[in-house]
């Protein structure tokens, strides 16, 4: 895969600047998940900064499972995580978990307590939150911060022998609980949970928290660089603290970026999963979503995505990118990758009349006329045929060049066709137009006799391949309202299932194949439900956008 980080930003010159002066020999950083829940596009982000930094200095890049709540976690996530990095294209020099470090992150915390920076608290979680202070006012002591060394060992033991039920104490830091640093208010290191480990099954009922093991983590594995987004900003002189109190070895260094946020979704694990649980969508790899597993089942490719994700670059400020940024890069990927074929979404029956009622014709329409080499397909044409709905009016406005009672078209690849006739059932609907077409005018005849305004596809009504077609709206609508949930936001339009047709030689597509559909735009073979006896497809992105990338250093 290529390698295209070098493009500067301020953590890669404080990586460069660390390697130049000697501070480190070799740069190690890690994509730490929780894997309690699928990675979103945010999170390609950070992964592709993260490997992409390694390989460019020749260092190495963990993937680590930050898996310190087994309340919350499943292998499913773990198994996930790995294909969606595996899938941008990536190796990891190292796999790794938290939970593999439980032990010394509990004698380490014993250490603590041996320093007299740790504490035994019978506080409720909630006696916690109420004693913690305001931004403005301090905290208050808990009536057990002062217990004994001996007494705290004791009950951390008997702790982790399972003697306690959950929630009736924890283990917490002594620092200073009238910091103005919140985060440095005696913050809570360990709690109860009586709980299966996918990692460790049953062995532990006591588990570190985030702030406490992250640190130790990074510490252990030898991270040089640990890249982590801008709200952990406040969290580090904790994570310092840890770090030096433990008395680790090795000492990391964390850094903050802005993480990535895209208008009209949401990028929040816990609201990515109430849309799923409450099958607002049909699974963390619905096509609407914004995760890597929705983002690839809809069609988007690993390029596409790191190509987006180094376009955006790494800032110290928050901002919220456009989301038809990301569209941007998949037109551009898959313009000089994608077939060129057409599909009719909307049937509406064309019969040509004058038209041989048993003859078909092989038209010949190339594969992709902006890639000359991939050659040219064959297209069935006889009597009857499918265009689109709207491409037919019979009252039309002006400037309307398609088709008309009385107005002539261009069918791409084939012949002009006439409208002389119109259909309509009982209703008033129109079921049906009849044509005739002039065979002096086939495509590529070189007939210049007269021109029409209006070309228009189609299908051969007879040899043609019923499919369905998902098109996709945002999920989200921006412009929440105060106080409203997000789900109140969601797009109750963000899906249209439509049945229509395909050219016959799509029989042989398989599942995550791409095309461009003539006028619709770019589509992916759906993979989960697509069968051998109906083709799926979900629409990526339209062909055209207003959307310019920004000015370089705008």
């Amino acid at each position: 895969m290529e390698n295209k980080s070098a493009s500067s930003n301020f953590i890669r010159n404080i990586v460069l600047e660390d390697l130049q002066e000697g501070r480190v020999k070799e740069i190690v950083t890690r994509f730490p998940p929780e894997p309690n829940g699928y990675l979103h596009i945010g999170h390609a982000k950070a992964i592709c900064l993260n490997f992409e930094l390694a390989k460019e200095f020749s260092g190495r890049a963990h993937l680590r499972f930050d898996d310190t709540n087994p309340l919350k976690e499943d292998t499913e996530y773990v198994e996930a995580i790995k294909e969606d990095v595996k899938w941008l294209g990536y190796e990891w020099d190292g796999l790794y978990f938290a939970s593999d470090y439980f032990e010394e992150m509990y004698e380490r915390a014993v250490l603590l307590i041996k320093k007299g920076l740790a504490y035994v608290c019978d506080l409720s979680a909630e006696e916690i939150r109420q004693t913690r202070g305001t931004l403005t006012e301090p905290g208050t002591n808990s009536p057990y911060r002062n217990r004994s060394v001996e007494e705290n060992l004791d009950l951390f033991h008997r702790m982790r022998n399972g003697e306690f039920k959950d929630g009736e104490k924890v283990l917490r830091a002594k620092i200073d609980m009238s910091s103005p640093n919140i985060n440095l208010r005696d913050p809570v290191l360990y709690r109860i949970a009586h709980a299966s480990h996918h990692n460790t099954g049953d062995k532990w009922c006591i588990y570190p928290m985030y702030d406490f093991a992250h640190p130790l983590e990074d510490a252990i594995e030898g991270v040089t660089h640990s890249l982590c987004s801008l709200e952990f900003e406040d969290h580090r002189p904790l994570y310092d603290w840890v770090i030096r109190e433990c008395e680790m070895d090795k000492v990391p260094r964390q850094y903050e970026f802005a993480r990535l946020n895209l208008t009209n979704t949401v990028m929040s694990k816990r609201k990515l999963k109430q849309l799923v649980d409450e099958k607002v969508v049909d699974g963390w790899d619905d096509p609407r979503m914004p995760t890597i597993s929705g983002l690839r089942r809809r069609g988007y490719t690993p390029e596409s995505i790191r190509t987006f994700a180094r376009e955006i670059g790494v800032a110290r400020t928050n901002s919220t990118v456009d989301e038809k940024m990301l569209e941007h890069f998949i037109r551009e990927d898959l313009k000089l990758k994608a077939p060129r074929t057409m599909a009719v979404l909307r049937p509406l029956k064309v019969v040509i009349t004058n038209y041989p009622e048993d003859q078909v014709e092989m038209l010949d329409a190339e594969i992709n006329p902006e890639v000359p080499e991939m050659g040219m397909r064959k297209i069935p044409f006889s009597r009857e045929i499918y265009i689109e709905q709207d491409d037919f009016m019979e009252n039309p406005p002006s400037k309307y060049f398609r088709l008309f009672p009385g107005n002539e078209v261009r069918l791409k690849h084939a012949y002009f066709i006439k409208c002389n006739d119109v259909i309509k059932d009982e209703q008033g609907n129109v079921i049906e137009i009849h044509c005739t077409y002039d065979p002096e005018t086939k495509s590529g005849s070189g007939f210049t006799g007269r021109k029409v305004k209006g070309t228009i596809h189609w299908v051969d009504a007879k040899h043609a391949l019923p499919a369905e077609f998902r098109l996709y709206e945002p999920l989200i609508l921006d412009g929440q309202e105060e106080g409203a949930s997000f789900l109140d936001n969601v797009n109750p339009n963000s899906l249209e299932t439509l049945q229509g047709f395909v050219e016959p030689d799509m029989k042989a597509t398989k599942p995550q194949d791409k095309y461009q559909f003539f006028r619709h735009g770019y589509f992916n073979v759906d993979p989960k439900y697509t069968r051998e006896d109906k083709l799926v497809f979900n629409r990526i992105v339209s062909l055209k956008s207003s959307f310019e990338l920004p000015k370089q250093g705008s």
